[in-house]
């Protein structure tokens, strides 16, 4: 029996030193999982973080990219408002000038749009009433100048300032306001080059 004992043990002791060492052998995969599952972990959490930076960097471009723009919108804005506010100044200030000036500078308009043709100029009802003695001369001699002839007429328009110019049908409207609309862009940028150059 002691040889059945024996043997017994044997098989025991085998059994338990295999079990041991397929243990150690688990304990040791799994250590290398444990450590594998580890090393992943820190990768995916390097990833997630280094993408999270980068989109919180990239919405921050973003962010800093559209005040930008409203900032730089609202600049151009208070550009624009303030030409349209010197440009209406200034327009204000040519109709409120005194008779003898706006006249004045009705003439020298006049010598830039009078044809050299026969022709009419009309002016509003209220300068008709206001022109100054011997002004109708110096439009013929004006018109004159330039190898036309001009007739002042007798019929009011309905317009606020300035002329229209009549040539057989053809009409040429002289107002301040036609001559203000039509140079628009250009005085804008003559502003624009003496205020923000």
């Amino acid at each position: 029996m002691a040889g059945l004992d024996k043997m017994k043990d044997q098989i025991l002791n085998e059994a338990k030193a295999a079990a041991d060492s397929k243990l150690k052998e688990a304990e040791a995969k799994a250590e290398e999982l444990l450590g594998e599952a580890k090393t992943e972990a820190a990768r995916i959490n390097e990833s997630i973080s280094r993408k999270s930076e980068k989109e919180v960097a990239d919405y921050r471009e973003r962010v800093e990219s559209s005040i930008d723009l409203q900032k730089r919108t609202k600049i151009l804005a208070a550009k624009q408002d303030l030409i349209k506010e010197l440009l209406d100044k200034s327009y204000e200030s040519l109709t409120g000038m005194d008779a003898s000036g706006y006249f004045d500078m009705l003439l020298k308009l006049l010598e830039k749009y009078v044809l050299p043709q026969e022709g009419e100029i009309f002016f509003s009802a209220e300068d008709l009433k206001r022109l100054p003695a011997g002004y109708e001369a110096e439009v013929k001699k004006t018109a004159g100048a330039k190898g036309g002839a001009l007739k002042v007429s007798g019929e009011g328009r309905n317009i606020e300032n300035g002329f229209v110019l009549a040539y057989g049908g053809i009409e040429e409207n002289c107002t301040l306001r036609a001559m203000f609309d039509e140079k628009k862009e250009e005085l804008s940028d003559k502003v624009r080059e003496i205020l923000f150059a």
